[in-house]
């Protein structure tokens, strides 16, 4: 990460010195001044959203920065997938090269690489095998040719929150149970998109790292205090699967624990994959830490090999995320580790099904 991005997160985490404070609060009251008019347009049907012939779930957050928002896209498909839904999902596809509508995956195939589509779509459509995945600005537009050219029967916006133009059968929003909302201010002075007040549209809320909503007390605080009666349910990113990238060879979970390797990702919420490398019992000798949705150079990896040399480590580990935005590289000399993570709900799967069958009835 650029020291001037770190020292931006940083701020947003911790707060910031009191001159950048009083400079970055007067542009967060402009932001707050075009939500509220935003939201009064909103309030009395000026601006309005639009509706489609079938179930629309959104998954989102209130903050930038990594919730999960990803692989609970994944649940929401699976769960959408076994109430008899063919779902799809929609995406602006944040980083993309592209522009306008494009199909990164269709019934049959990808279609498209991950600098086409961008890094999470691209993603979930390697993780949703035969489920349909399309980007573009317009989210509306683009769910009508998803119905129209595959018909499907439900729709799953990914980071659609914000999103107010699409009407919507469910609204779920993801949040980090340790310190969700950062220094509580709004961007650019702290990491929140919307006031936390934005809570009262949720219909679940999720907060992820935690086995139980008694560990997410400032997620649970927050929703009782502006959506009371929204469930609030916990989740953990869980190893999935693991793989040596040169020979693409599928490696036992078990066979990490005990390994030594140097740890490097370009996402969002890296102490969330340091956890989780934890949990399957590699030790990480450094972690290399890049921009959200970072896109490597041959220079960076041949960087990486000399320092897991230097380290003396058994080889390198990072995300699929990363994986994808990287796999077209020269690889290291080194064995270089990929480790597919999925979300796994701890409590309220109750309270998640309900939601589904009561918004999203099976077809």
């Amino acid at each position: 990460m650029t020291d001037g991005g770190s020292r931006l997160a940083r701020g947003w985490e911790e707060g910031f010195p009191p001159a950048p404070t009083r400079l970055l609060a007067a542009a967060g009251s402009s932001y707050r001044g075009l939500l509220g008019a935003r939201e009064w347009l909103y309030a009395r049907g000026v601006l309005k959203s639009r509706a489609l012939p079938c179930p629309v779930v959104s998954v989102g957050n209130l903050t930038v920065g990594g919730t999960g928002k990803t692989p609970a896209v994944e649940i929401a498909v699976q769960t959408l997938t076994a109430l008899g839904h063919r779902p799809a999902v929609i995406s602006r596809g944040y980083g993309r090269r592209t522009r306008g509508i494009h199909v990164v995956a269709d019934t049959a195939s990808i279609r498209l690489d991950a600098d086409e589509a961008g890094d999470e779509p691209f993603l979930l459509a390697r993780r949703l095998p035969g489920v349909p995945v399309v980007v573009g600005g317009n989210r509306y537009d683009t769910a009508r040719l998803a119905l129209e050219r595959f018909g499907v029967t439900a729709i799953v916006l990914d980071d659609a929150f914000q999103h107010r133009t699409l009407k919507k059968s469910l609204e779920i929003v993801t949040a980090r149970a340790q310190n969700p909302w950062g220094n509580g201010r709004l961007l650019p002075a702290g990491p929140l998109r919307e006031p936390l007040a934005a809570l009262g549209r949720a219909d679940l809320v999720v907060a992820t790292s935690a086995t139980l909503p008694v560990d997410a007390s400032a997620v649970v605080a927050a929703v009782n205090a502006h959506a009371p009666g929204v469930p609030v349910l916990t989740a953990v990113f869980v190893p999935a699967e693991c793989w040596e990238a040169s020979r693409m060879r599928a490696l036992p979970l078990a066979e990490l624990k005990g390994k030594r390797l140097a740890a490097f990702a370009g996402i969002a919420s890296p102490a969330a994959f340091a956890a989780t490398l934890e949990s399957a019992g590699v030790s990480v000798a450094e972690f290399a830490r890049f921009a959200d949705h970072h896109w490597f150079t041959p220079a960076e990896i041949a960087g990486l090999d000399g320092r897991a040399g230097d380290l003396g480590v058994e080889g390198l580990i990072t995300t699929e995320k990363d994986w994808v935005r990287l796999r077209k590289l020269p690889l290291p000399r080194r064995s270089l580790y990929v480790l597919s993570i999925r979300l796994v709900l701890t409590s309220g799967t109750g309270a998640w099904q309900a939601a589904f069958e009561r918004a999203c009835p099976a077809s």
